[in-house]
């Protein structure tokens, strides 16, 4: 099969290899037919890329048909479309029935120190082969695959993999008060449905930081607020403006490591590119490389007692943080991998009643798998008005 898969920092490829197989009796084989590309595809090219190797298939936000099912699967049969969490968790579990999939105990990687597996992501979470591909291999075929119904294009349910379960954890997380202000730092794919999602749960006042003209552009035209700096002054200025100086409830940082603003972690992440990677192992998982821009303009922004909310993926371990300060607020602050399996009852219905939250035009570019490489290049550059992605195989 055709499948896009890693080759370096800034070099993804798409070769030939091998097909999926039915490994165990509850696995299937799902025909990939939509596929995104996710802002974090993007740490894997660069600051993560000491953790891959040549040849991984990449890609976590599938969605599909099932072609093949094991003997012990009863809940799927071939020809069920079916979208895949990018958490891969077992269901019956103790963290799973807490509705933790991404803490799943049946896949967490403790040799790594890490949770549940994922598809398409570093050695870190099992290195398991990803669905930007023409078929994947799913594990725990009847209690991971979420089916979903016909007669509707896939990007009515391909957000589900990620991106709606994702922001849809990130806003209740923030847990905004009736009446309250919430600000959304970074209009991405996951910061832009954060803003929608958090307009339909009844959040009155609703801001975001953007400096993109097109991610300004969508947010405006479904109501959000946008203050158009990413500049920490300018943004906690505004939005204390905005709320009788106080700051807002809650901030969501759907930036994470993505943020500019650091030189010195600017300069760490670029040693990556010339540092060899058993050194770079070391030292992301003991020093920390990130830009924390994003996390500091939350932490400055917020109301004293508010909220932060953390969706951005950060990848250093003992980045600094000012704890001095966030304790003198009293911030609270939540985070994590969304857990894909406890969000879904809450959100399908929306999905299959109507498009509440504007999800048949969330895409703003469908290409071939052939494709992959240019289209990779062109939202990590943000050109030709990239948000989101959709591979189709």
């Amino acid at each position: 099969m055709r499948a896009v898969t890693w080759h370096g920092r800034a070099d993804v490829q798409v070769d030939t290899v091998p097909d999926p197989t039915i490994q165990e009796d509850t696995d299937v084989v799902v025909e990939v037919t939509s596929s995104g590309i996710c802002g974090s595809d993007l740490h894997l090219i660069e600051v993560m890329a000491p953790f891959m190797s040549v040849g991984d298939v990449m890609g976590h936000e599938p969605m599909g048909v099932v072609r093949e099912v094991g003997s012990a699967v009863t809940a799927v049969k071939p020809g069920d479309r079916v979208v895949v969490p990018f958490n891969i968790s077992c269901g019956t579990c103790w963290m799973c029935s807490q509705g933790l999939q991404s803490q799943c105990e049946t896949t967490q990687n403790r040799e790594q120190g890490f949770g549940a597996s994922l598809f398409g992501y570093t050695k870190l979470y099992g290195q398991v082969p990803g669905g930007q591909a023409e078929y994947l291999r799913v594990p725990f075929g009847n209690t991971l695959p979420i089916k979903v119904p016909g007669g509707l294009p896939d990007d009515r349910f391909v957000y589900l993999s990620d991106v709606l379960p994702t922001s849809w954890q990130a806003v209740q997380y923030a847990a905004v008060p009736p009446g309250g202000t919430l600000l959304v730092l970074g209009l991405g794919p996951i910061g832009d449905m954060c803003t929608r999602i958090a307009h339909h749960l009844g959040i009155e006042k609703v801001y975001a930081s953007e400096v993109v003209p097109e991610r300004v552009a969508r947010a405006i035209a479904r109501g959000t607020e946008v203050i158009r700096s990413t500049d920490q002054a300018d943004v906690v200025g505004a939005i204390r403006d905005a709320t009788d100086g106080r700051g807002p409830d809650a901030v969501i940082d759907a930036v994470g490591m993505e943020a500019h603003g650091s030189p010195l972690a600017s300069i760490a992440q670029k040693a990556t590119a010339i540092v060899p990677d058993a050194i770079m192992e070391r030292v992301m998982q003991v020093v920390g490389v990130d830009r924390m821009a994003a996390l500091n303009t939350a932490i400055e922004a917020v109301r004293r007692g508010g909220t932060i909310s953390l969706s951005g993926v950060y990848g250093g371990a003992s980045d600094p943080m000012p704890l001095n300060k966030m304790f003198d607020k009293q911030i609270q602050l939540r985070m994590g991998q969304a857990n894909v399996w406890r969000w879904v009852p809450d959100i399908l219905p929306l999905l299959v009643e109507g498009d509440p939250l504007g999800v048949d035009d969330f895409a703003t570019h469908r290409v071939p798998l052939e494709q992959a490489p240019q289209a990779y290049a062109d939202f990590r550059e943000k050109k030709d008005g990239a948000v989101k992605v959709l591979l189709q195989p």
